[in-house]
């Protein structure tokens, strides 16, 4: 245990990073606590578009109303963080997550789908500011040259997170999916029906709630462990200034199509597997399986971490790119097992993405860390506009293959800013 509070690269940009395993587990324990909840929307998607009848498009707005969020306040938040530091910072956005999970009881006492919209746009707004903390604290917290593999393993954390949630999630908000069709129903009945049937969903969030609050209970009690500078010379033009870097510029549009990627085939996931031609599976029994998605870029991740400290991460992105479109070209083209558990195994090709796509693009931010973190989150946005746009291809044509198309578009976008990487590092 650690009894003195610890100085880090937070007010000393030039250190070679600070060993404190107290701050390291609370970060990664925030990786843990965010990611799961994010991957809670792959199966609150197929229960909301149940209850309301959503068409594909329709139904992706969950994760547009959830990651728009980081469009609005991953500025804001890098800039706030800045201000009042890495640890409050924290707690801010941990009582905003806890503001948007208790939002989900109006939303199910009005059984009107834009009241849950709202819920996931307040909680998404926290998780923001968590993430503006989390991603440049814990490459802070160590030596500069293991970065990429301390985030990479960090993350790891956050898919053991979105591994766990959709499995409790899917037994918990889908096992609850009634016999009666709700495009049979109108009126009173329908709305009755809505509210009976979003009892799972907010209870289960009403869990996270009181969860959220122990959590930020704490990390204000540790508040002082971490001493750091206050930057009070923060704008959003000095903000901006840091697209004229290529490389950040380049790391920003790839962590868009990564981010909206994966969240795209992530919401798919029971949709695709229920389908006869892939393995025909009920909505409960499809939502069990998205931790193989999930928990493919957890083992990733692990691994990742020990891959990362030995070859160089630009030829490691694009590797596993490439291992990304040669899987969704076997989904699309096959049948059976082989389509259902290709698009499965993406996961595992996703597993060190993120880290990388945002350790490459934050190479030398030095005491623009938390600054640099907040503008390249803005890029999470992805997640808010590629899934309904893969959503709108699979109304369009009929075909959730066909939709596919967009994913594997984005994924050669990543493989090339990789290989970009590693020629600039030459």
């Amino acid at each position: 245990m650690i009894s003195e509070p610890v100085s880090g690269t937070a007010s000393n940009p030039d250190a070679d990073g600070v060993n404190a395993p107290e701050l390291q587990a609370f970060v990664m324990a925030l990786f843990f606590i965010f990611g799961g909840i994010t991957s809670l929307n792959d199966v609150l998607i197929p229960k909301l578009k149940e209850l309301f009848t959503l068409s594909y498009l329709q139904a992706m707005l969950v994760q547009s109303a959830f990651f728009f969020a980081y469009f609005v306040l991953s500025v804001p938040g890098g800039m706030l963080v800045r201000r009042i530091g890495y640890m409050r910072g924290a707690v801010v956005g941990l009582l905003t997550m806890m503001a948007g999970c208790l939002l989900f009881v109006p939303a199910s006492a009005s059984a009107t789908f834009g009241v849950f919209l709202l819920a996931l746009f307040v909680l998404a707004s926290g998780i923001t500011i968590v993430q503006v903390v989390a991603n440049p604290l814990i490459s802070l917290l160590g030596a500069a040259r293991t970065a990429h593999s301390r985030l990479t393993f960090a993350q790891a954390f956050n898919s053991l997170g979105t591994t766990i949630f959709p499995y409790v999630g899917s037994l918990v908000i889908l096992g609850n999916l009634a016999a009666v069709n709700a495009a049979d129903l109108s009126g009173p009945s329908l709305a009755a029906y809505r509210v009976q049937e979003t009892r799972a969903v907010v209870h289960a969030y009403l869990g996270l709630a009181g969860a959220l609050a122990i959590v930020a209970l704490a990390v204000w009690m540790a508040r002082k462990r971490l001493v750091e500078g206050r930057h009070d010379d923060v704008s959003l033009r000095s903000s901006l200034a840091l697209l004229r870097e290529k490389r950040f510029a380049f790391g920003m549009l790839s962590l868009f199509l990564y981010v909206g990627s994966e969240v795209a085939i992530g919401s798919l996931i029971v949709s695709y597997l229920r389908q006869d031609h892939v393995l025909g599976l009920d909505d409960r029994t499809a939502g069990t399986l998205i931790p193989l998605y999930w928990g493919g870029a957890l083992i990733g991740r692990f691994v990742g971490s020990a891959i990362l400290r030995k070859f160089a991460p630009g030829k490691v992105l694009a590797f596993n790119a490439t291992g990304a479109i040669l899987l969704l070209a076997l989904s699309m083209t096959m049948a059976g097992a082989v389509a259902g558990y290709s698009l499965l195994a993406i996961g595992l090709m996703n597993s060190i993405m993120f880290p990388t796509i945002f350790s490459l693009a934050s190479e030398d931010l030095g005491k623009r860390a938390a600054e640099g973190s907040g503008l390249i989150c803005v890029a999470i946005v992805g997640g808010a506009v590629i899934p309904p746009l893969t959503g709108q291809i699979a109304d369009a044509s009929g075909s959730l293959a066909t939709a596919l198309l967009l994913p594997l578009g984005c994924y050669l976008a990543i493989g090339g800013f990789g290989l970009w990487a590693v020629r600039q590092r030459r």
